[in-house]
């Protein structure tokens, strides 16, 4: 087995900010694994919020190359560089043997999708304006962080009246905050609220009967989190670049529905390549939010086909 590995940018529609700041571009690391003559590839975002850079990273495959190309699969933290080297390998394993890659996880085949488009955090004046531009899909998801957020969501609510909405806080909130803004979030018919407290900080949620279910993000990466989000969450967000893979992704969307949580399926700004194994997850999911080309002024070759907010399932060429 060969292993290949590279840092790429893509271009973002615009800026994208969420409460932590703002990006032009998405920076991914792409993972290419090659074993007699068959190809499987995979794509990660290293995100600093966990302690990850393009650069470590890439010093995290080198590290693993000799276990890599002596065909073990070497044991590596959960995060973006286990991310990209476990969906290479499913693509490899799936183009090697003519099987999907749904087939080899004992899935069904895969149906198509409906997505959350995300609304960046924005005046309340541009947001309602980003609502009012997208207020035909079926479920928005905004950002927010400050002083002005229910300004915001009134703002999106009014100029996209019949849309779903779901608020990503990022950790932006305090306990009082959340007490105070929730009710009105209830009012304006938002149905979920993500990770609104810092990690740790979110053991105050304990006994609090919030009127908008409570998504773990932030605070739930494997099936490690998994007993204690369960105490404190209503649901949670599965994202390959936390689990470290489609692996552990899909073993802890097992363990989440056995615990009844509500499954939402996300994923960080990044190309087709990173939505097409989250597909596997996100099937019966309760919340879809793989926009992630959306977001991109253009997408890899072979992209998904997103018409509107619905995705159609990868094409062999992409990945699977």
């Amino acid at each position: 087995m060969k292993l290949d590995y590279r840092s790429e940018a893509w271009p973002i529609a615009g800026r994208f900010t969420i409460a932590r700041g703002s990006k032009t571009e998405a920076h991914v690391v792409y993972v290419e694994v090659t074993d007699d003559g068959y190809r499987g590839h995979g794509e990660s975002v290293p995100y600093a919020r966990y302690g990850e850079t393009v650069e470590s990273t890439l010093t995290e495959l080198e590290s693993a190359r000799a276990q890599i190309e002596g065909g073990i699969m070497p044991s590596m933290r959960a995060g973006a560089a286990r991310n990209a080297l476990d969906c290479a390998l499913w693509d490899l394993r799936a183009k090697a043997s003519g099987t999907p890659a749904w087939k080899l996880a004992g899935l069904r085949p895969l149906n198509p999708l409906k997505t959350a488009y995300t609304l960046s955090l924005d005046t309340p004046e541009a947001m309602g304006a980003q609502a009012l531009q997208n207020a035909r899909r079926p479920l928005l998801k905004l950002k927010i962080g400050g002083p002005d957020d229910l300004a915001r969501v009134e703002a999106v609510r009014l100029n996209a009246p019949k849309t779903r909405l779901i608020v990503d806080a990022n950790e932006g909130l305090t306990l009082e905050s959340l007490k105070t803004l929730a009710p009105e979030l209830k009012r304006l018919g938002v149905v979920l609220i993500e990770q609104p407290l810092k990690v740790g900080e979110d053991e105050a949620l304990k006994g609090y009967k919030c009127p908008v279910p409570l998504c773990a993000d932030e605070s739930l990466h494997t099936r490690a989190e998994l007993d204690r989000c369960a105490r404190l969450y209503n649901a949670v967000n599965i994202k390959l670049d936390k689990t470290g893979g489609l692996t552990e992704a899909l073993a802890l969307r097992k363990a989440a529905q056995d615990k009844g949580l509500m499954i939402m399926v996300g994923c960080m700004v990044a190309t087709s390549l990173s939505m097409a194994p989250a597909m596997l997850v996100a099937q019966g999911a309760d919340f879809v939010d793989l926009d992630g080309p959306l977001l991109l002024a253009e997408d890899r070759a072979h992209g998904l086909k997103i018409t509107g907010s619905m995705l159609e399932p990868p094409e062999p060429e992409l990945w699977g």
